[in-house]
């Protein structure tokens, strides 16, 4: 005999219960359709990409983190994020696009970093971007949050604020003290202010160079606590030093007047100043995403606006903007705290169960259902009537169709309802009425009840 193998799933890969992953595709549901009802086409792009089209762009921490090997002569790479592949498809896919290209992408990107609480090294990302041809209008930016805003309501989480800034006010702020040639470097530190708190960032700053008193100004400036309007009154006392920095003040205020319009509260959204987003390509705009009990998690949902999105494969200037989710992280952050409604609702609504050895009449009464788009499941197996209505009750199946005998030769089949207890006999067609009838109440109830 073989060895037999534990099985085990690899550290930082999710794999979840039939009761749980219900509950996680009605939240990558919800995604969807709010990303479909704000005007995104849906996009899929290889998980496997060329390396060089998609290292491109990367460089330092990501190419440490990528899963890359070579099969047979060709160098592969596994996507570390839905960006650069969108930057590759709208490039090849240019002449056959409408601009402005409104995409939404749900789907799997591969990270090798050290899995811990909250970071997978396979996790789902949902992300919408609007790509514009040359130029793209900066009232988009102010879209965004009332997508972000809308999701969250629809899956019930209220706590949360979004947390705006722009990337010129940094780098014009910086340019203001003399750290134009090390503006990453400060921005990357900058960003981690609230993971290692103000005095390890000021003495990060420290060992990069940067004197006392510059480090101070800078960080006076960037923990400015106020409304959005104190924090533009107080930007706008440094207005005229610096252009850059005066283009980002006037995009910040733009983009925080009409968020508001867009539908947002007041008390969603917020300007700070310490947001910077590390990455490089962000140039504009950028947005955190923070559930206010749990700021352990980081941000849930995080983007901005960055000026050519296609630069390495093309010369046409394609500026965007846009948004990711960390879906898994996000599921396991409403799983752990409670958010989510536990109750399992299994997609079949009913059982059919022969109790003859031919079960011709119960595929038959399957099909049936089906055609009457009723998600129907047939049971196949031996055993005795217990065990049968057992299974039914374990999966939460509301209602079973049994098919004996008496129920074959009268044309008639047994309607069990399993959340009430109660059997009756009666013809396919009054029943399918009766599981219809059922369906739209619970519907109705949910309306109500939301």
């Amino acid at each position: 005999m073989s060895e037999i193998i534990t099985p085990r799933t690899l550290s930082g890969f999710m794999e979840l219960l039939p009761k749980d992953q219900v509950i996680f595709d009605k939240i990558r549901n919800t995604l969807e359709k709010t990303y479909t009802n704000y005007g995104f086409f849906p996009l899929d792009t290889p998980i496997l990409e060329d390396s060089k089209i998609l290292l491109a762009k990367a460089g330092g921490e990501t190419e440490k983190q990528i899963y890359r090997f070579n099969k047979g002569d060709t160098d592969l790479t596994m996507r570390f994020d839905l960006t650069v592949p969108l930057a590759k498809y709208v490039a090849k896919n240019y002449s056959d696009l409408v601009f402005p290209f409104r995409r939404y992408q749900i789907g799997k990107v591969y990270r090798g970093e050290r899995a811990q609480k909250g970071r997978f090294r396979e996790f789902y990302q949902a992300d919408i971007d609007i790509i514009g041809d040359g130029e793209l209008g900066i009232l988009n930016d102010a879209e965004i949050p009332s997508i972000i805003y809308s999701i969250f309501n629809s899956l019930g989480i209220d706590n949360f604020v979004i947390r705006i800034n722009n990337r010129k006010v940094l780098n014009g702020l910086f340019d203001m003290y003399g750290l134009k040639d090390n503006a990453t470097d400060v921005m990357r530190i900058i960003d981690k202010i609230d993971k290692i708190g103000v005095e390890n960032v000021k003495s990060e700053l420290a060992d990069i160079g940067v004197d006392k008193d510059t480090v101070d100004t800078i960080i006076s400036v960037l923990t400015f606590k106020g409304s959005n309007s104190e924090v533009a009154n107080m930007l706008s006392e440094y207005k005229g030093r610096n252009e850059i920095f005066d283009k980002g003040i006037e995009e910040l205020v733009q983009v925080t007047d009409y968020i508001e319009k867009f539908g947002v509260p007041k008390d969603y959204f917020k300007i700070d100043l310490t947001i910077a987003r590390g990455l490089d390509y962000y140039t504009g705009t950028v947005y955190e995403t923070f559930i206010k009990d749990h700021p352990e998690y980081g941000s849930v949902c995080s983007g901005g606006r960055y000026d050519n999105l296609a630069e390495y494969y093309t010369k046409k200037s394609l500026p965007g903007v846009g948004i990711s989710i960390g879906l898994t992280r996000l599921f396991h952050v409403l799983s752990e705290n409670e958010f989510l409604n536990r109750t399992f609702e299994n997609p079949v609504e009913v059982l059919v169960i022969p109790f003859t050895e031919d079960v011709s009449v119960a595929v038959e009464t399957a099909s049936k259902l089906r055609n009457s788009n009723i998600s129907t499941q047939i049971y196949l197996e031996d055993g005795k009537f217990k065990k049968k209505l057992t299974y039914g009750n374990k999966l939460s199946i509301p209602f079973c169709i049994l098919l004996g005998e008496d129920e074959i030769a009268e044309n008639k089949v047994s309607l069990k309802n399993m959340n009430e207890g109660t059997q009756e006999t009666l013809d396919l067609s009054a029943a399918i009425d009766k599981i219809l009838a059922a369906r739209n109440n619970l519907c109705s109830e949910r309306i109500v009840n939301m």
